[in-house]
Parts: C-alpha cells; structure tokens; sequence
C-alpha cells in the first residue's frame, strides 16, 4: 500500500511577506504568487493571473487578488480552488514542432499553438525557448523552470543545431562570416559551427550551430551576409535530437538525457 502524507490544516494567519526578498533580514524561499502556481506545474503564468482574479486562490485561508503578493514557500498554505499548491512530478517532453504552430499556450489571432500536439499529458509543461511560426524542429517543453532558465541563459553556451535552406549560392567567404560571427541590429553575434552540406542550381543547404537564443537569430544571420532563409528546423539542443521521432509528435525525455542535461547546466 502506497503511504500518504497526512493533509495539512491551513494556518489562520495572513501571508507573511507582502514586500520583496531584499526586504526580509533572514534568507527565505520567496516567489510571487503566480510563480507559485506555474512553477508547482498547474498553468501558465497567464492562466495563474486569472485564477487569482476569480477569487479561485486562497493563501492561509484567505482569498488573494494579487498574483504579485510575495509568498513564503516554507511558511505560506496556498490553495487553488480548495485544494493545496503542491509541487508535481517534474516532466521533460520534446516536441517535433511542425512549420505553421506558434510557442504560445494561447494565440490571440486563434493560430494552432504547439500545446494543441500534446493531447494526452495530463499536466502543464512551459517552452524551452521558442520557435518561429515557420520553423520547425526540437522543441523542449518541462515544469521544471530552473533547467529551462539555465538551458535558455546565454552564459551557459548550450549549442542548438540548425538544417538551413538558404537562397542563393552561398560563397566561402560568406560562410566564414558566419563562422567569426556577425553584426545584428543588438550586436554582434558569436562565433557559429557551420558545415556547407551542398548546392543546388538555386540555393545552399548547410549546418549551423549557434550558442545564444536571439529572437530570429539564425533568419537574420543570413540575411546579414545577404541571403535569406528559405528553410529552417532546429535538430539538436545540447545531446538531444530528432533521432526517430515523427513531426508533430512528442515523447517523454530519457532519465539518461535528464541527467545530461542538468549536468550541462551546472558546469
């Protein structure tokens, strides 16, 4: 028989913090309320805000209107709808994001949106990072939000591995520009792997892996040495691949990759 922690009796007192961290003398575990409740795995951020508008979130037994209040995570008792905050099961998914869905939860221009391919998983993951409308590739989606946000912080160097369709024939010297990195419109950006696979009459496929996470970035590299992107798919993040799944489908992360994953982001 598996054994269950008994359910905790809510505190009759009101939150302890209603002022940022840097206000409290001791070190204690401090997020806002609609962190609380998107990083236990329940929804987004967005979703969050408007639970806590419709007066469905109680911390110590009192109904909170401000997703902003600060929240003691050792000394606070949220609920949501009755039921306690707790923290779920961390879950790593990746997507094969086909071209034509957005990285949103939602769109307001009523597009298909990436979470409209995850039928099935019963709890609430976040993008790693985002995909253009009209590129497709490895899409890495979790609860866990400290991974996410190490995966997506430029100073760790994470390489993510792009198939480029280009117009035009690419030259060598165009090429090493993209090697030794060019100027964007917010800087310069590193230096780039990038392997020419081959020329057709009309346009150049090669390889480029990148260590940042620019909006548009590899689109507008292109365009910096004067070509454009005919074709784009994201095929690696770190040790992860396409490697034997369908467009449009996902599957669960091996505890393997897991591993390897947080390893890299703690380096």
């Amino acid at each position: 028989m598996t054994r269950r922690d008994p359910p905790r009796r809510p505190p009759t007192k009101r939150p302890s913090v209603n002022r940022p961290p840097e206000a409290d003398g001791e070190k204690r575990p401090l997020k806002t309320l609609e962190r609380v409740l998107s990083k236990a795995g329940f929804g987004s951020r967005t979703e969050a805000r408007s639970w806590i508008g419709d007066d469905r979130v109680a911390v110590n037994g009192l109904v909170m209107r401000n997703p902003d209040q600060w929240i003691d995570l050792e000394r606070d008792y949220v609920t949501l709808d009755g039921k306690e905050i707790r923290e779920q099961a961390r879950r790593y998914i990746l997507l094969y994001k086909p071209k034509g869905y957005v990285t949103t939860y939602k769109d307001p221009e009523g597009r298909p949106t990436v979470y409209h391919l995850l039928e099935g998983l019963d709890q609430f993951v976040a993008q790693v990072g985002r995909l253009d409308l009209d590129t497709s590739g490895l899409l890495l989606l979790t609860n866990d939000t400290q991974l996410a946000e190490a995966l997506t912080n430029p100073e760790r160097h994470v390489p993510k591995k792009y198939l480029v369709k280009s117009s035009g024939l690419l030259t060598e010297e165009q090429l090493e520009s993209l090697r030794r990195g060019v100027d964007l419109s917010d800087g310069p950006t590193r230096p780039a792997e990038v392997t020419l696979l081959r020329h057709t009459p009309t346009c150049t496929f090669l390889e480029i892996t990148i260590t940042e996470g620019r909006n548009r970035q590899v689109r507008r590299m292109l365009e910096a040495i004067g070509s454009k992107v005919l074709k784009l798919v994201r095929v690696g993040i770190g040790p992860l691949t396409l490697d034997g799944l369908s467009i449009g489908k996902f599957r669960e992360l091996t505890a393997e990759e897991v591993s390897v994953l947080l390893a890299m982001t703690r380096e």
